[in-house]
């Protein structure tokens, strides 16, 4: 998966907080991704970064630089579950803990859903992409 972004260190920094995850070690033969995007990147102002599970699990995330701002809403987003399988009645609690968790990290709230069936916030991340927590 990759995420288009200004600041990919930045947006990556705050994905592994979220997901649990850890920054990759960049490719063999470069001693950080800047240094890495550097040499290989097309454009003098490209860069990349890559965050990973830990236990190998999930997929990985590379957030890649680009020159064009996010001005519309996602067409794809990250649903964050809490208590994957567990009912709703179980995760409702979980959400606004973890909400004001994220809010801490630099996530924005834009608002909870409750339809009886599922409950979740929608927020977004540093840069505007929104994801849920449920």
């Amino acid at each position: 998966m990759a995420i288009d972004c200004a600041d990919p260190e930045r947006l990556a920094r705050f994905w592994t907080n979220v997901l649990g995850y850890r920054l990759r070690e960049p490719p063999a033969g470069h001693a950080s991704w800047s240094a890495y995007s550097l040499a290989v990147g097309t454009r003098p102002d490209e860069a990349w970064t890559m965050i990973v599970d830990p236990d190998g699990d999930g997929p990985s995330v590379l957030f890649h630089r680009v020159p064009e701002a996010k001005v519309v809403k996602n067409r794809v987003h990250l649903d964050v579950f809490l208590a994957p399988g567990e009912p709703v009645v179980v995760r409702r609690p979980l959400v606004a803990p973890e909400v004001a968790r994220l809010i801490g990290l630099g996530a924005t709230f834009v608002r909870t859903d409750d339809d009886g069936e599922d409950y979740y916030a929608v927020l977004q991340d540093p840069e505007g992409n929104e994801f849920c927590v449920g």
